[in-house]
């Protein structure tokens, strides 16, 4: 008998933000943990090509994958739970979507016919789906963005209404997840929205095979039995989902609870395998209960304003605190603070300072100015991407006495471009998916304090950039005392540079964050959430 990958197709009704991507996360968790082999992937409604040009406050951060695709931060959970690696064929937006379409137009590909919605858009739909359809995979759990009853998501709606007609009621069901809000005046929880989402699926021939319900408070069985005589869903596939105390990665053991994965693999007629959760109780145990207490660190960026910002780097500290059992406690600081007050005024009694990555001039010099509180205050730093380069431009301005150095990014002036557009980026002209990108090898130095991190001289990391350390200053800045610790192979590119003899000082020019995960923190933001520790008991 041939293989057949099964699919699990996730939506999402009432309001935006249930967290239909946690929910996913955890599911697929779950059946990984039963011995499932399990892909993931997002469908989102806007033109976007993909977010790579949109800003941090609208889409909040750009997830990028070892391929090199700048993803929406959905996938960032999709990879945290699983550990599975995302592709570019984990997140299409309509705009992609449309863009083959009129591709394979222009070229013919339709023969003359009318190219419309139904049936070319959506067989491109389709066709997204397919791609992660293989011999080695299970189940494939796609989720699709927006809100039942957006316009934006009707061809993504119709196409898995076809998908799973296609397949088979045994190989495809839908989950849909709704909100039951309670209202506070009346002191109840309504059932009615999530009712209307349903019937909005319903009458695009869409009805959910398991109900899971975002509310305050748990549902009542009266509030089950009302949706699914409503909803046309069995009672026990109507499923709670209250917001969990400490941590979403609680998640999954709530589903669990509820058997929600059991109901799953005997929808799709899989063999209901024993679950083992050992391991993530065992962290999320730790992650609640913690031996070492707290540890305040600062992570000081330009989009504070918006958490999911600077997403992967907030789970990426959280993870660094389970590996050295404590609690990290994040201080946000907008950078043009800095500039306005001080760093003494912002940062004064954190263990730990963080300066991530961003683009454009505005906040620049609030983050130079954090560098160097950090670096003579002699507090554990941590500078990724842009917080590298800031790193080096104050390393310039400060001990090489370098004045005005600079990045060309921020001044195509300065008479000392320590930081300057990578050679292979000068001719380009469209911003959209032309920075480096994905992942590329590193060779870290001897005697590093990233070799003690890693453990290991070779490596690869996720890249996000234009602007790269400028070679012709290396001899000035080595002699001067900043340590290269890190080389790209290709190209002879700085990735990492260190201050030796100051407790804890490293500049990453990649993203660790983006392969950190609560199971496995990154090895340097393990090591500086430790030296942040070390700091916080002396």
């Amino acid at each position: 008998m041939s293989h057949v990958t099964k699919h699990i197709f996730v939506t999402g009704g009432v309001v935006s933000s249930l967290g239909k991507g946690l929910t996913s996360a955890a599911l697929a968790l779950l059946l990984e943990r039963r011995g499932y082999r399990v892909r993931l992937q997002k469908m989102d409604p806007y033109l976007n090509v993909d977010p790579g040009t949109m800003s941090p406050y609208q889409h909040g951060e750009v997830y990028v994958t070892d391929d090199g695709a700048e993803a929406d931060l959905d996938l960032g959970h999709y990879e945290r739970f699983t550990g599975i690696p995302c592709t570019r064929a984990s997140n299409f937006t309509t705009g992609r979507i449309y863009s083959n379409v009129i591709s394979r137009e222009r070229q013919g590909g339709y023969l003359g016919k009318t190219v419309q919605v139904i049936p070319h858009v959506t067989d491109e739909i389709k066709a997204a789906i397919r791609a992660l359809d293989s011999e080695d995979v299970d189940v494939v759990i796609t989720e699709v963005g927006g809100t039942a009853g957006d316009i934006e998501s009707l061809p993504f709606l119709e196409a898995i209404r076809q998908y799973r007609q296609e397949i088979g009621r045994e190989n495809g069901m839908f989950i849909h997840i709704t909100l039951v809000p309670y209202i506070k005046a009346a002191g109840e929880m309504k059932t009615k929205p999530s009712q209307q989402s349903v019937g909005i699926l319903r009458t695009i021939g869409i009805i959910p095979d398991i109900l899971i319900c975002r509310c305050e408070r748990p549902l009542t069985p009266e509030h089950r039995d009302k949706l699914a005589l409503f909803c046309n869903v069995d009672r026990e596939l109507v499923i709670g989902e209250p917001d969990v105390q400490n941590s979403i990665y609680e998640v999954p053991l709530d589903l669990a609870r509820q058997d929600v994965d059991v109901y799953i693999l005997e929808k799709l007629q899989l063999h209901v395998n024993n679950l083992d959760l050992r391991q993530w109780k065992a962290m999320v145990r730790t992650l609640i209960t913690p031996r070492n207490g707290e540890v305040e660190i600062a992570v000081v960026g330009k989009y504070i304003s918006l958490r999911d910002s600077y997403k992967s780097i907030y789970e990426a500290l959280t993870h660094g605190g389970i590996a050295n059992n404590c609690t990290v406690k994040v201080r946000m600081v907008e950078s043009e603070l800095i500039q306005d007050d001080g760093p003494a005024a912002h940062l004064s009694g954190v263990a730990g300072i963080l300066v991530p990555g961003g683009f454009g001039d505005r906040g620049i010099e609030g983050m130079i100015r954090t560098v160097q509180y950090a670096r003579t205050q002699r507090i554990p730093f941590f500078g990724i991407c842009l917080g590298m380069q800031c790193a080096v431009i104050e390393f310039s301005r400060s001990v090489c006495k370098r004045a005005g150095a600079n990045s060309t990014e921020f001044d195509k002036n300065t008479p000392h471009p320590v930081i300057d557009l990578m050679e292979e980026q000068k001719a380009v002209r469209d911003m959209g998916g032309t920075m480096r990108l994905g992942a590329y090898p590193c060779r870290i130095e001897d005697g590093t304090l990233a070799l003690k991190a890693y453990g290991k001289a070779r490596i690869r990391e996720r890249h996000r950039h234009r602007y790269e350390f400028n070679n012709a200053y290396r001899a000035q800045l080595e002699a001067k005392g900043l340590r290269i610790a890190g080389i790209c192979p290709e190209g002879d590119l700085v990735e990492m540079v260190e201050l030796p003899g100051h407790p804890w000082f490293l500049g990453c020019q990649f993203h660790p964050e983006f392969q950190s995960t609560p199971l496995a923190a990154h090895p340097l933001f393990r090591s500086f959430v430790g030296a942040a520790l070390k700091k916080r008991k002396s």
